[in-house]
């Protein structure tokens, strides 16, 4: 007696492609990829904010830092990417204008002070004319690279000093990391940096802020902005929303930056 196989064939092909379909019904979709430009002196409090929303939202958070300048080069030259954090508000409103950012948030307040090697041996008052002083050894940051260079020369031209700092410099420095560094390896006796890097817990060991009268170099608004060619503007506008509530400005107290006025 001759038993057809045919049945069974069929009956084996119909469940390899049932299953097969479930697979690929089941195959985990992609990750989210969010891409962030960040200044230098934001990068703790973002990383920390990134991996709350890594977890919530199930997707991928790379972060690119350097000096603002720089960031902005790379931004327009690039097109691409989701938020950019600058150190200054004023190349968030300047990238508003050229439409390149639609949306923003404030995400907390920093400010500009006097940095000295820690326990100011020197005795350095908080005075900005101490830059000028050609018995310190001076290190400035460049307002060509940075946000903390060109808040520098907006502090120090309104007291018409600039140049004379400028003068006074043993160099300049692309950004705040290059500042940092100059009290770090005890290259310098005096900057002006943002106050946010002195709270760093590495940089505590080295260095301290001498803040500056709110007259002289008030705080300023740190400013989160969506970029038009975010490629997932949801899980990007979900990042600016936890970065400026009350939890998310927590996290950048810790960090030496100051919550947001209340209006």
């Amino acid at each position: 007696m001759t038993v057809s196989v045919k049945p069974f064939f069929f009956f084996f092909l119909s469940c390899v492609l049932f299953l097969s379909g479930c697979q690929g019904e089941n195959r985990a979709e992609p990750h989210k990829e969010l891409l962030i430009y960040c200044g230098i002196t934001m990068i703790r409090p973002i990383q920390e904010i990134a991996a709350i929303i890594e977890k919530e939202q199930n997707c991928i958070i790379k972060i690119t830092k350097q000096g603002s300048g720089a960031l902005v080069k790379s931004i327009k030259a690039n097109g691409v990417g989701d938020l950019f954090l600058p150190g200054s508000a004023s190349y968030i409103e300047a990238f508003v204008k050229e439409g390149l950012v639609t949306d923003s948030v404030t995400v907390g307040r920093n400010r500009v002070a006097l940095v000295v090697q820690k326990g100011n041996p020197l005795a350095i008052s908080p005075d900005v004319h101490n830059l000028t002083n050609k018995k310190y050894r001076v290190v400035l940051g460049s307002a060509e690279s940075g946000s903390i260079g060109r808040e520098t020369e907006r502090i120090l031209s309104r007291i018409c000093i600039y140049q004379q700092a400028l003068a006074n410099t043993i160099y300049l420095t692309a950004d705040s990391k290059g500042i940092v560094k100059a009290l770090r390896e005890d290259n310098a006796d005096l900057v002006l940096n943002w106050y946010a890097t002195t709270q760093w817990e590495e940089n505590k060991p080295f260095m301290e802020g001498l803040l500056l009268d709110e007259d002289m170099a008030s705080s300023h608004e740190v400013v989160l902005g969506l970029l038009r060619f975010s490629a997932y503007p949801e899980v990007a506008r979900r990042f600016m929303e936890f970065a400026a509530s009350k939890e998310g400005q927590a996290i950048f107290a810790r960090y030496g930056f100051q919550e947001q006025k209340k209006s």
